[in-house]
């Protein structure tokens, strides 16, 4: 191999290893880690979701998040969080993983524009 060739892969290998170590650190800056608190304010409320927010957290899917919106319509709504394991298809397990991305507050209702 001539020497221009040699650079030439060697270039492409450190391209290479770069865009590997960079992947990572780009998918950890999107999802927050394992455990780490989210803010309140970017915090789903359980009592102001809808079925399509609902859905998009992780673990609960379509038959779940209508579960939830009808356990919140039957109950006048969560007062505290754990409340969610009273829904079928959230245990523990699913609830642990969501509690640090959830919260509960009044349902909030469109204010009606003049």
């Amino acid at each position: 191999m001539t020497l221009k060739a040699q650079c030439l892969s060697l270039s492409a290998i450190g391209l290479l290893v770069a865009s590997l170590a960079a992947a990572p650190a780009a998918a950890q800056a999107k999802a927050p880690a394992p455990g780490a608190v989210t803010p309140a304010a970017s915090r789903l409320n359980l009592n102001a979701a809808t079925v399509a927010q609902l859905d998009a957290l992780p673990g609960i899917g379509p038959k779940t998040a209508r579960l939830i919106v009808e356990y919140r319509q039957k109950n006048g709504g969560f007062k505290k969080i754990e409340e969610l394991m009273n829904v079928r298809g959230v245990g523990e397990k699913n609830f642990l993983r969501l509690k640090d991305r959830i919260t509960v507050g009044p349902a909030t209702t469109p204010t009606k524009q003049p």
